[in-house]
């Protein structure tokens, strides 16, 4: 292995070691927003399973990282405040 990809390999440890319960909400978040959305764009505009699959997958992956940085704020305010 190269240093290059061995410091890329350590920095995504080390993302991952220090944000292992955020981004482990993020994820299960995400699975749940897939399903919730996919179910109500079948339901309410009666469209295809795969239109409302990529709709479903599109939008959620943009809230996800939205969740992501609002927790990984929250978290750190809350730590001040305790």
């Amino acid at each position: 292995m190269t240093e290059f990809t061995n410091g890329i390999l350590n920095t995504i440890k080390n993302i991952y070691s220090s944000n292992r319960g955020t981004i482990l909400r993020t994820i299960i978040y995400t699975i749940g927003h897939f399903v919730i959305a996919i179910t109500c764009l079948m339901l309410i505009t009666d469209v295809s399973f795969l239109i409302a699959m990529t709709d479903a997958i599109v939008e959620p992956i943009a809230n996800s990282v939205w969740y992501f940085v609002l927790d990984k704020y929250w978290t750190s305010r809350a730590q001040k405040v305790t």
